[in-house]
């Protein structure tokens, strides 16, 4: 656990570096000299301060501070200065648009009065403090004042320099308050550790207990998260270790999820960017499972489908022109051939595939017969054309795509028989 440093004197450290002074456009120092002048105090907060500290030039900026919404609306409105996303004002945060040119979200501080694992009950206060209170890693609760004062009331910097990911305060309190801070603690891992597996004990034990709060949460927002796990370092290991603390059932994942597979493509994949749901769908048996994590998870039709494709066709038997079968399904799919074509990218990468490049540079050939071809052949009914046109196409594939319009077009009456025009 960690305990709360001396109030009186948070301040570690005096930030100089160039990505800091580099945050500081016009609009910035415009934002900053007006909560001076209204005698408001503003920090940057977050994960800002803590990759600020790591030399990164962070991506977005958070601000807090001791003005109310309210007394932010009262400001900007005597300022003349647009404010956007009112959504965020119950929260406590407001958005000015500075020289009608930058956006800040700047957020009141507050404490979490109550909580049910997904929302909280807050109130505003001016302690800062208790707002570094409630936040959830020991990283992500420094502040950063506006003259390069870094204010660390948890031990942040320390567990940062040691590559460690602790939550502030007690660990099982900061979980229940939003259940969704176990993806958060393992994206975070993944983003800042040196090590694959130096979890601490005590950490897992606390999310194992606590799993089941992760039910309370939405598919959307988990998916958001674990994403984000799979798109970055230890993917495989996190994701194994995320097995481990009993998580599957609450995310969508078998109960008897495919470990050992997941272990084989984890590390045959090597320097490969796996996609993320790429890499979920080792965990998957079969179809089933597929749909269950969509069920679950609401994935991207992209991603459902490819979950899908993986678990129907990673097992593929050896072939003398090894690209063949996968150029046929292209072909014969109903679904578009390129959409078709990233799947079996994805497919390869699955398994390791020497021949990614050169289906990569494959093109799609095309079909030689279309529906104007039918409708001279006197087909004109839509549905009944496009079960023909399919048959064509599988006949056509199967020929390793030799077969020429003539030929093709000498099966039709063949295929008619296997779809009898219907008698109106």
């Amino acid at each position: 656990m960690n305990t709360p440093k001396s109030r009186d004197n948070p301040v570690i450290m005096k930030l100089e570096s160039p990505e800091f002074r580099s945050l500081f456009t016009k609009e910035l120092e415009c934002l900053i000299n007006l909560f001076k002048k209204y005698n408001y105090e503003i920090r940057i907060a977050g994960g800002a301060v803590r990759d600020l500290l790591m030399g990164i030039q962070p991506k977005d900026l958070d601000f807090a501070t001791t003005a109310t919404p309210i007394e932010m609306k009262k400001i900007f409105e005597t300022e003349n200065i647009r404010m956007i996303n009112a959504n965020g004002e119950k929260h406590g945060t407001i958005t000015p648009r500075i020289n009608d040119k930058e956006n800040f979200e700047v957020t009141t501080l507050r404490i979490d009065v109550t909580t049910d694992g997904r929302h909280a009950e807050v109130i505003f206060t001016t302690d800062w403090l208790l707002d570094a209170l409630r936040r959830d890693l020991t990283i992500n609760s420094m502040f950063l004042g506006v003259d390069g004062s870094v204010y660390d009331y948890f031990f942040g910097y320390e567990d940062l320099k040691k590559r460690r990911i602790a939550f502030v305060g007690s660990a099982a309190k900061r979980i229940q308050e939003d259940y969704l801070r176990i993806l958060r603690y393992f994206r975070f891992y993944g983003r800042i550790s040196d090590k694959s597996d130096n979890h601490e004990e005590i950490t897992l034990q606390t999310i194992k207990d606590n799993a089941a709060g992760l039910s309370r949460i939405s598919g959307e927002r988990i998916w958001t998260e674990l994403k984000k796990i799979l798109e970055g370092n230890y993917a495989g290991d996190l994701l194994l270790k995320i097995i481990e603390c009993d998580l599957s059932e609450y995310i969508g994942l078998p109960h008897n999820a495919n470990v050992e597979e997941l272990k084989r493509i984890w590390k045959q994949s090597g320097h490969m960017k796996l996609n993320a749901i790429t890499l979920l769908s080792a965990l998957l048996n079969n179809k089933e499972d597929a749909v269950n994590l969509n069920a679950r998870l609401k994935l991207s039709v992209f991603e459902r489908d490819l979950a899908i494709f993986l678990t129907e066709h990673r097992e593929f038997e050896l072939h003398p022109k090894p690209l063949l079968p996968y150029q046929q399904i292209i072909v014969k799919s109903k679904t578009k051939p390129l959409v078709v074509k990233q799947y079996v990218l994805e497919l390869l990468k699955y398994n390791n595939s020497p021949h990614m490049a050169l289906m990569e540079t494959w093109e799609i050939p095309n079909f030689p017969v279309n529906g104007t071809m039918l409708k001279e052949k006197g087909i004109d009914n839509g549905k009944r054309m496009g079960l023909i046109l399919q048959e064509l196409k599988n006949i056509w594939a199967d020929s390793k795509f030799k077969l020429s319009t003539e030929e093709l077009l000498s099966k039709v009456p063949i295929i008619l028989e296997k779809f009898p025009q219907k008698k109106k």
